[in-house]
């Protein structure tokens, strides 16, 4: 049968442990057999970025706002002890919020359903989308380790030279200091990007932030939000039956537990990242979330929602047997796949990519899956296979399927 052919290549931005072992796999079963894949390729992982001074993450979000898509395998962001292990240069920042900086994106994430994984939250019986600001916050910051008495402020100086400051804290012994920032630039493309998301899929919109506490930073979140619903989307939102409303973040983790999902929850950058976890985790699995970052001039770059599963590569480099779900990495490689088809009206690359993710799916209904899934399961026997003998039954699944 001859390959699916393509004319623009996908961005491939590779990957760390075991995302990037899982990585081959999918590409050698699932894509190359099929497609003449056409990528441009950067390699972020850990070893290649300190090697290139993190060049080649700049140079990745580069090259996907010129070609419109990429897709991203999951990526260590280091620690102490990730520098000591990789005798780093210096701790290197977060590939992903470096890329959503440059993109100036919104992170959307959702779960991906399966009939027999039951959510941790029964009354969740529709998905619910995080949409998550790419920008700011403790991705961006600036931070001190303070030494000993003295006073810390914060000082904000203008091109003419004049100053606003204000006295943070004043210090009797050692502590630490944090400074983060976003722009209301960026907040305006986040709130564009969560209405136009909210009518392209006819979902109701939440926003949540801590304004009561925060009166200048959140609050103008949620101002910008406002203004911005109340000067170009109420009349969209009111036509089409749907809701936007704003409310406490704490007040919000209270009504997302009793709702029965079906909308989209807006967050701030570190809010989004914490709250993606725990709803992918109450769906069942985090290994069982799409993430795709959307830029405000229409690019994007998808993503799984997970790690870079350390435990299981420790376990592969031992040459001991891995049982990893690879299904939020295939819907990165699908999602991506199918946006470059619906850009190129490339139909055939467009069927492919539904019906690989249907073979996923299908596979785990059919009661094939990996441990951890089999844990969450109400198949009754269900069939546990490694990292790699997964992969091969999508394959086998995906073989049998029509159109």
């Amino acid at each position: 049968m001859a390959k699916i052919q393509m004319t623009t290549p996908l961005v491939e931005m590779d990957g760390d442990e075991m995302t990037r072992i899982l990585w081959r796999m999918i590409k050698e079963e699932l894509l190359l057999p099929y497609i003449d894949l056409k990528t441009e390729y950067y390699d972020l992982g850990l070893e290649n970025r300190n090697a290139t001074d993190d060049q080649v993450t700049v140079d990745s979000a580069k090259a996907t706002l010129k070609h419109g898509v990429a897709v991203k395998c999951a990526t260590i962001t280091p620690n102490g002890a990730r520098m000591k292990e990789y005798q780093l240069k210096e701790m290197w920042k977060s590939p992903n919020g470096t890329v959503r900086a440059i993109l100036d994106g919104t992170v959307f994430r959702a779960p991906i359903l399966v009939k027999g994984i039951v959510p941790y939250v029964k009354n969740w019986e529709k998905p619910i989308t995080i949409a998550r600001h790419a920008y700011g916050d403790v991705y961006k910051n600036t931070e001190i380790k303070v030494p000993g008495p003295g006073k810390a402020e914060l000082v904000f100086t203008a091109p003419d030279g004049t100053q606003i400051r204000e006295t943070i804290h004043e210090f009797d012994g050692p502590g630490i200091l944090q400074g983060i920032h976003n722009t209301e630039k960026s907040i305006e493309s986040f709130a564009r990007a969560c209405f136009s998301y909210a009518v392209d899929t006819r979902q109701d919109l939440w926003f949540s932030t801590k304004d009561t506490i925060s009166k200048k930073y959140d609050h103008t979140f949620k101002d910008i939000f406002q203004e911005l619903y109340d000067r170009e989307y109420r009349e969209k939102f009111e036509e089409l039956g749907i809701e936007y409303f704003y409310t406490l973040i704490d007040d919000a983790v209270a009504r997302v537990i009793r709702s029965e999902g079906g909308f989209i929850w807006a967050c701030k950058n570190y809010d989004g990242d914490v709250m993606s976890d725990m709803v992918a985790t109450a769906y069942g699995d985090l290994s069982m979330m799409t993430s795709v970052l959307v830029s405000p001039s229409g690019v994007y770059e998808y993503e799984a929602a997970h790690g870079t599963v350390q435990r299981h590569y420790y376990k592969h480099l031992k040459g001991e047997e891995t049982s990893t779900n690879s299904i939020a990495t295939i819907f990165a490689w699908t999602g991506a796949l199918n946006k470059r088809g619906e850009l190129d009206k490339n139909s055939e690359l467009c069927a492919f990519a539904k019906r690989l993710e249907r073979a996923c799916i299908k596979t785990v209904e059919d009661g094939k899956m990996t441990k951890s899934l089999s844990l969450i399961s109400t198949c009754e026997h269900p069939v546990i296979l490694n990292s790699l003998d997964f992969i091969k039954a999508i394959r086998e699944t995906f073989d049998a399927l029509e159109g």
